[in-house]
């Protein structure tokens, strides 16, 4: 299984998802998983699997060929930090490079090993490549049945992987490029994406949304796209809920990334419609993103600094804690394959306002949907769970207990059946 990230060293919800996966999968007995990320930081949990980090692996297969396509793209510098779920406007290209032909090779260290960040800085496309070499030199020294490959930055590993063993590869779309970007889809990631796909034997998708994006968008055979919906890591220490607000007013909460694919400008001109009806209430932006500087100063516009806080990102135990200063969580979303965070406030006992265009409202009962560009109805949801106690509590226990069901073993277990379907099982 490759993944460029592993909890406790996250920046979204890939690693979150990647690693309940894991632990799902480490329940069967005839699953064992040998986890690949390009940088290991020696505090990971390899409880439920091994871990190997591609900078601890010294590089055997050193020609490209092995990666296939990776010698046709272009290389990228970027000259800002480069997230895996933004698009096209998080960066700016700033000179492409045609990779040399068939004879290119990578230069190693004095230990025969390659150096990687960890992260998604302004070497990612050369980091990708450098994955996909060692991911062969891995291949070639495992046993194994199938491969797995987690969203675009991990697809060129997997076929270098397939290229040397000839094994089955399954990959596991998270995200596409149309939902970062809003359809303005960058090309060097489009050809990844679609290289991987095609040359993938199983396509797991995490919802019906994402699904028919990868079907019609990139002209893939349906009877290879199989849906599974993500689940919630159950919560490791309740007493971190054990908060004490030290204010009287009532709080409603944005927790992701500030970027155009998250819509938190929706979130904003809604807290605008609700502050002219109410003023015990205030809002909390939680995140950061290429968007940050101009939510503020959009806040600034519209009056309700006073009303309205941001905290920047937050991980582990504080993102629970918000959730528990929280009365109501929303997620504007305009693009989310699927959305995590939500099934961690429901988990929370917090009520949630969720986009339509979400993944998660495929399988969610007790949440209030709603369109991310209706901020109307959108302020008229959050009034209404503030003011109206029956609403309030309904959502808040009926929701709990829908998500408490919402367990890793069960998507596990249809990405256990995924591989058995590709190794022809």
């Amino acid at each position: 299984m490759f993944g460029w990230e592993f909890p406790p060293h996250i920046s979204g919800g890939l690693g979150t998802a990647c690693y309940g996966l894991t632990k799902g999968l480490a329940s069967f007995p005839d699953i064992d998983v040998l986890f690949v990320i390009p940088k290991m930081f020696g505090d990971e949990d390899q409880s439920s699997m091994r871990l190997i980090g591609a900078n601890n692996t010294t590089v055997k297969i050193r020609d490209r060929r092995v990666v296939g396509f990776l010698k046709e793209l272009h290389q990228i510098e970027v000259g800002v930090d480069l997230l895996p779920y933004v698009g096209v406007e998080a960066y700016e290209m700033l000179k492409s490079e045609i990779q040399p032909g068939e004879n290119s090779y990578i230069t190693t260290d004095a230990t025969g090993k390659l150096s990687f960040t960890g992260g998604y800085g302004s070497n990612l496309m050369q980091q990708i490549s450098n994955y996909a070499i060692v991911a062969a030199t891995i291949a070639s020294e495992n046993d194994f049945d199938v491969i797995h490959a987690h969203d675009w930055l991990c697809y060129p590993a997997g076929i270098a992987a397939k290229y040397i063993s000839g094994k089955p590869l399954v990959i596991h779309v998270h995200a596409t490029d149309f939902d970062r970007s809003g359809g303005s889809v960058n090309p060097v990631v489009f050809d990844i994406e679609k290289k991987g796909m095609e040359a993938a034997d199983k396509i797991i998708t995490v919802s019906n949304l994402t699904r028919k994006i990868v079907i019609e968008k990139y002209g893939i055979n349906p009877d290879k796209v199989v849906t599974v919906y993500n689940a919630v890591e159950p919560m490791q220490h309740p007493n971190v809920l054990n908060v004490k607000r030290n204010y009287p007013e009532k709080t409603v909460t944005f927790l992701g990334r500030i970027t155009m694919q998250k819509g938190p400008e929706y979130f904003i001109e809604a807290a605008s419609l609700v502050l002219k009806k109410m003023d015990n209430v205030r809002f909390v932006m939680a995140g950061s993103g290429d968007m940050m500087n101009k939510m503020v100063r959009r806040a600034a516009r519209l009056g309700i600094t006073d009303r309205f806080h941001f905290t920047g990102f937050l991980r582990g135990d504080d993102v629970y804690r918000m959730f528990a200063l929280s009365d109501v969580y929303v997620m504007p979303s305009v693009s989310e394959p699927f959305g995590i965070s939500p099934l961690e406030a429901m988990q929370s006992n917090v009520p949630v306002i969720i986009s339509h265009q979400s993944g998660v409202a495929e399988i969610l009962q007790h949440a209030i949907k709603i369109d991310f560009w209706d901020t109307y109805a959108m302020a008229d949801a959050i009034y209404g769970i503030l003011n109206y106690p029956a609403l309030y509590h309904t959502f808040r226990q009926k929701g709990k207990g829908e998500v408490d069901n919402l367990k890793w073993d069960d998507a596990a277990a249809h990405v256990r059946d995924v591989y058995y379907s590709a190794c022809g099982r």
